[in-house]
């Protein structure tokens, strides 16, 4: 069965998901690097993002891992796509991961501003949605077909499709630093009147990873 899911989204203990003052310097936000060390440790990440060899294959790869199995289509909302904002400019930028992202499948971007397809290497396709959320997923799960849908975030998407009930499950990762500020991921959202409920919850020296599940 098709379901749209969220995999690895780390948050800090304080609740960011993101810091502030996302740039081209900074594609987290200021000290949103951080929330990831655990990620950038792992087999997975090392090879599927950094096309590098190397890394840890324990417990933390096996959640990094998963998170790229039966995916048919991604959801992105255009901060996770570039630090543009408003009209594009040109068609020069393609994206944060080079000639070849680590998608290899249709991603669909969330935008008020129009933009052609954008064919990359392994397979990637990014395709710009202005005519809102349930649109691309429409258009996601069409494209997905029997495999899933990933919501890639960011936080504001990814609060969006929870809100309407939308996103069937969630792996949360809870990383051990502080930002003191930027984007938080649940403030002001009861996940249990939304349906939410713990699932799974796992600890390892570098983060503790928490799945949700709707229903």
């Amino acid at each position: 069965m098709t379901i749209v899911r969220v995999e690895s989204f780390t948050i800090s203990l304080d609740g960011f998901g993101a810091g502030p003052s996302q740039s081209l310097e900074h594609p987290l936000g200021m000290g949103g690097t951080a929330l990831h060390q655990w990620a950038m440790a792992t087999q997975t990440f090392r090879s599927r993002v950094f096309g590098a060899e190397g890394g840890d294959p324990g417990v933390d790869d096996q959640f990094a891992a998963r998170g790229f199995r039966n995916v048919g289509a991604w959801i992105l909302g255009r901060n996770m796509f570039g630090p543009l904002r408003g009209p594009w400019p040109d068609d020069t930028w393609k994206g944060w991961w080079g000639d070849e992202p680590p998608y290899h499948v249709p991603v669909f971007v969330l935008t008020h501003h129009a933009r052609a397809p954008i064919e990359m290497a392994g397979g990637t396709t990014f395709h710009f949605v202005t005519d809102g959320m349930h649109m691309a997923l429409h258009r996601a799960r069409e494209a997905a077909g029997s495999r899933d849908v990933r919501l890639g975030g960011g936080v504001s998407t990814i609060r969006q499709y929870m809100r309407a009930g939308l996103l069937d499950e969630m792996h949360v990762v809870i990383a051990p630093v502080l930002l003191g500020s930027g984007e938080r991921l649940f403030e002001g959202l009861d996940l249990t009147a939304l349906g939410y409920r713990v699932k799974e919850h796992v600890a390892t020296p570098a983060a503790t990873h928490v799945v949700l599940v709707r229903g």
